[in-house]
């Protein structure tokens, strides 16, 4: 299932007019309204959490505590209708929501929560559909928990951004509700609970409902007519592209049905087109997976069918609500009010415009909010780049409209964090988690709404200037003014300006601009900073058949270091095999082990299998283990070398785990526990991981944090670690039902998953979460923990290395060691180090500054003999300079520069080109107020130049510098500069 994410390098995204009045300053100063372009209707597509369009607008508020709706034109639809037993006064969108699920677990469904936004999957970049958190059970990677689950998933899809608040189904943000089975029941069950559901439950009228089926599938359509009773009339045969479902080129995969509400039934059932959006609503999906696509394209039948279903929740309020679109039912339209009312305008008296500004307003706030809530932080790349590109639309968007301050007198405050409130208060329904994490929520987007702020103001200034370039430049050579993709990539990588911004007014100014050059500089970005992965896969052929032939690996680590096992499966190289000799990587399946297997950061033990000989007891094999893995559910793949002897499946090993490795990392897996302890008290419980790293000789804890960390809370927070450790508390481990500690305050751990039942580690009084790591018994086994480093490592996010155990001892004993040298170097007391040192800096910095004074002087020195063999160029008489400095330094030939142009008065032009040593190169270029009236500028100057030494630069029209790595390189360079300079003089004739 393919969906184009919202990325960097995805195409420009039309800002809401290209009039010039729409240009980037009113943004800073925004007017009182916009008017924007109409948008034609875009082609139906499908995916849930898009709803048709064509309906008369509404007005919707909350009156008496119930959300009504009032019409604010003539409404589109019929006057007879009977929509929900009880009226659309009492289906809010936590009732629909509640009897769907409530349905489903009255059926024998188990009810699980949400999953994360950020998917388990690295397939996919968001989580987009609800079945995406049973996808390795419906692939057969993993067993079946429960035999059928309904679920209201949180979903995000961003592929048609563009369409949010202009069409009546678009949005990037929406709850996907779904019952699935795992071979449990089929067809038929499913068919007519969805008929009873949306009849009986929800009282849609039958003779409003449609239902399609793909083309092919007989047995659908006879479910449909016979046994649910849905006239033939109305059921329609679809092809594969509406109605079959595909997880790939190969794999399960089935038919589809899909059931329709008719908002007109007076134009009967002939010649209806459910692709109609004025008068069809697709609200519910049946995935039927009953195939297995394979190579050749053929298809067989699986023997455990299973059933996959999603009905949008916005778009099932849409109907019960009687409300002409998504945003305008109790689930979105609390936000737009929000913002109207920011804004001070009415939504019901407002024009298209306006309408459509605050939808999109409505519908991102719920995204931005969800996705940070789930630990997306804005940035400039991946998912955050997804939250930043979200964010910013709906700043501009709120200051195209009119919104002023953050609605609490500040003028100049942020406005993002009043409506991130309305969401919240909504969120309790939906992921209670939310207002937990209130106060990150809000500080993370004040804080990105007035950086974006910033942005604007300093991005517009650097664009005016290329922009003035490109025309300059298409003017002198006959060209069509163009904005290069190094410049679009500049703005975007160095200052954060959006590419569709710059796109935008670029375009107002009659620029072009060169997107394939952009994604060229991305993707060239893209593979310096791409860091290696690995990702542990058992390619054998068929998954599913080893997950029949192999048990779930009984874990005895907790207990024990050494235990008995038998060899139930062995791998080289992916494939499986029953006999592995001596020299060869193998990957070995046992059936119980005292091995640890990489998760919830841990990395997997090291260790030995032995394989003993009979009676005289001699090792026939010796196997190093040097990594273990989870996969294929909880099956360990315990990799390693054959030192000695061979091994077969079916022999029993004896299995033995290195203790003081183990024992590093229970000592930083329990440390890890009591830093997130200590991060919470110091600098804000609202702090959250974001990943982490336990390993047997260090640590490493990302964070939620915006800002980083003084020397003071470090200080304070190793404090708290160490006395914690020295309070040798006895950690006390339980097995308890996941609701029952999420209840007790147990903090979940980042990106693990959780079933029924869940394993809290708890040091009392100060940490407890749920863990499937080892740990030490007493925190006193942790002997000691010291913070190595405190950084950065994205927008948002900040990393914690730190040391305990061994390692920690090790540490500060080579730390004294360098401090003894050090002391014995200075000839100082430990405690006098700091001093001396400044001592020596200060000292340096004097000299530094002196010899840097001397050395401008004597550029001065030569540059005044340069002075009488400056050169005159016609016809405006301007008198230039071009040399090579030899080896003056970067401030040496400013000040050269500086003393030229004053001393040959204007108009005159200076290019001056040193090299430092060190294989650098150093220009400059001086031009006085004639020479820039002319249209020739420094900066655009001497960059160029400055590439013909593999460098670059820039600056002010009137005085500019660059650098660059080739020496060799220099004297051509001043060269063309020479001949360029004064081309461009001779040919001017301003």
């Amino acid at each position: 299932m393919a969906v184009a994410a919202l990325s960097p390098t995805s195409r420009p995204l039309p800002l809401l007019s290209t009039a010039p009045a729409r240009r980037l300053l009113l943004l800073l100063l925004p007017p009182r309204s916009v008017s924007g372009r109409r948008l034609r209707t875009s082609a139906r597509t499908r995916g849930v959490g898009c709803v048709g369009d064509g309906l008369g607008a509404r007005h919707s508020a909350r009156r008496n505590g119930v959300f009504v709706t009032s019409s604010s034109s003539a409404s589109v639809e019929p006057a007879t209708q009977e929509v929900g037993a009880g009226g659309s006064g009492e289906w809010t969108g936590d009732v629909i929501r509640r009897r769907f699920l409530d349905f489903y677990a009255a059926r024998g469904h188990k009810v699980l929560p949400s999953s994360s936004l950020v998917p388990d999957d690295p397939t996919v970049f968001l989580t987009i559909a609800g079945m995406l958190q049973f996808k390795p059970i419906f692939l057969g990677k993993e067993p079946r928990r429960v035999p059928c689950a309904t679920t209201s998933q949180k979903c995000i899809r961003t592929n048609d951004i563009e369409n949010v608040g202009r069409t009546a189904r678009h949005q990037t943000f929406f709850e996907m509700l779904g019952n699935f089975s795992f071979g449990d029941y089929f067809k038929k069950e499913a068919a007519a609970w969805a008929w009873e559901l949306a009849t009986k439950e929800y009282g849609l009228p039958a003779e409003r409902l449609w239902i399609s089926v793909f083309e092919d599938d007989d047995e659908a359509f006879s479910i449909w007519h016979n046994e649910v009773g849905v006239p033939k009339e109305r059921i329609k045969r679809m092809g594969a592209e509406d109605n079959f479902w595909t997880s790939g080129a190969t794999g399960p995969c089935g038919p589809c049905s899909e059931m329709y509400y008719d908002f007109y039934p007076e134009r009967g059932s002939s010649d209806a087109d459910l692709g109609d959006d004025s008068r069809f609503i697709e609200f519910y999906n049946l995935v039927f997976m009953q195939y297995n696509k394979k190579d050749d394209g053929s298809l067989e039948p699986l023997k455990q069918k299973n059933i996959d279903t999603g009905m949008g929740l916005e778009r099932m309020a849409r109907i019960l609500q009687k409300v002409p679109n998504n945003y305008e039912t109790d689930l979105i339209f609390p936000i737009i009010e929000k913002a109207a009312s920011m804004a001070l305008v009415s939504y019901a008296k407002a024009d298209e415009a306006m309408k459509t500004n605050l939808k999109i307003i409505g519908d991102h706030m719920r995204a931005v909010v969800y996705l940070i809530s789930d630990g997306v932080i804005p940035s400039n790349i991946g998912r955050g780049y997804v939250v930043r590109r979200l964010i910013r639309r709906v700043v501009r968007t709120g200051r195209l409209i009119g919104i002023r301050g953050d609605g609490h007198g500040n003028s100049e405050g942020a406005f993002l964090p009043s409506l991130a409130e309305v969401v919240i208060s909504l969120s309790t329904e939906i992921d209670p988690d939310v207002k937990s994490r209130r106060k990150s929520i809000l500080g993370e987007l004040q804080r990105e709404e007035l950086r974006f702020v910033q942005t604007l103001e300093r991005g517009e200034k650097l664009l005016d200037e290329l922009l003035d370039e490109a025309l300059l430049s298409a003017g002198n050579n006959g060209n069509k003014p163009s904005l290069s993709g190094k410049d679009v990539f500049l703005l975007y990588d160095t200052y954060g300006f959006p590419v569709e911004i710059t796109a935008e007014i670029a375009g107002e100014r009659g620029v072009t601009v060169d997107m394939k050059g952009f994604h060229i500089e991305m993707e060239n970005q893209r593979k310096q900073s791409q860091a290696a992965h690995n990702v542990v896969k058992l390619s054998v052929g068929n998954e599913t058949e080893i997950i029949k032939s192999i048990p779930d690996t009984e874990f005895l680590g907790y207990d024990s270091l050494f235990a008995s096992a038998v060899v139930k499966g062995l791998l080289v190289n992916g494939n499986p095999v029953n006999e592995v000799s001596e020299g060869s990587k193998v990957e070995i399946l046992l059936d119980r082990t005292p091995f640890y297997a990489e998760s919830g950061g841990q990395v997997g033990d090291n260790g030995f299998l032995y394989v003993n000989g009979g009676e005289d007891g001699k090792q026939r094999a010796v196997i190093e283990i040097n990594d273990v893995q989870k996969s294929l559910g909880n099956i360990f793949v315990h990799k390693g070398t054959i030192k000695q002897g061979s091994v077969e499946v079916g022999k029993e090993i004896d299995a033995s785990v290195d203790a003081k490795l183990r024992q590093g990392a229970k000592a930083h897996h329990t440390a890890t526990h009591l830093l997130q302890s200590a991060l919470k008290t110091v600098i804000g419980s609202e702090t959250s991981q974001a990943g982490s790293l336990v390993a047997f000789d260090r640590l490493r804890f990302d964070f939620n944090f915006h800002r980083p960390l003084s020397e003071g809370e470090l200080l304070k927070i190793e404090s708290l670690v160490n006395q914690w450790i020295s309070s040798a508390a006895q950690l006390e481990t339980k097995v308890m039902a996941l609701q029952d500690a999420k209840n007790a305050g147990a903090i979940a751990m980042f990106g693990e998953k959780y079933g029924e039942q869940v394993r809290v580690v708890e040091v009392p009084g100060v940490s407890m979460e749920l863990c499937g790591g080892t740990h030490v018994s007493n925190t006193a086994e942790i002997r000691g923990f010291k913070i190595i480093s405190e950084q950065g490592i994205a927008s948002g996010i900040r990393r914690i290395e730190a040391v305990a155990g061994d390692a920690f001892v090790e540490y500060v004993c080579a730390r004294d060691n360098y401090m003894r040298r050090l002391c014995s170097s200075l000839k100082v007391k430990a405690e006098d180090v700091n001093g001396r040192v400044e001592t020596i800096l200060e000292e340096l910095r004097t000299t530094r500054n002196e010899v840097s004074a001397l050395r401008s002087k004597i550029a001065v020195l030569k540059a005044a003999s340069l002075a009488s063999e400056a050169t005159t160029v016609e016809p405006h008489n301007v008198r230039i300079v071009v040399e090579n400095m030899g080896d003056v330094d970067a401030d040496g030939l400013k000040s050269a520069a500086e003393y030229l142009v004053d001393t040959l008065q204007d108009p005159a032009a200076v290019i001056l080109g040193s090299s430092p040593g060190d294989g650098k190169v150093s220009l400059v270029a001086a031009f006085s107020p004639s020479v820039v009236k002319m249209g020739i500028q420094a900066g655009k100057f001497v960059g160029g130049i400055a590439k013909l030494c593999g460098g670059g630069g820039g600056g002010k029209p009137n005085f500019a510098q660059a650098g660059g790595r080739k020496p060799e390189n220099l004297s051509g360079a001043l060269e063309k500069a020479r001949a360029e300079i004064v081309a461009a003089l001779s040919s001017n004739s301003s």
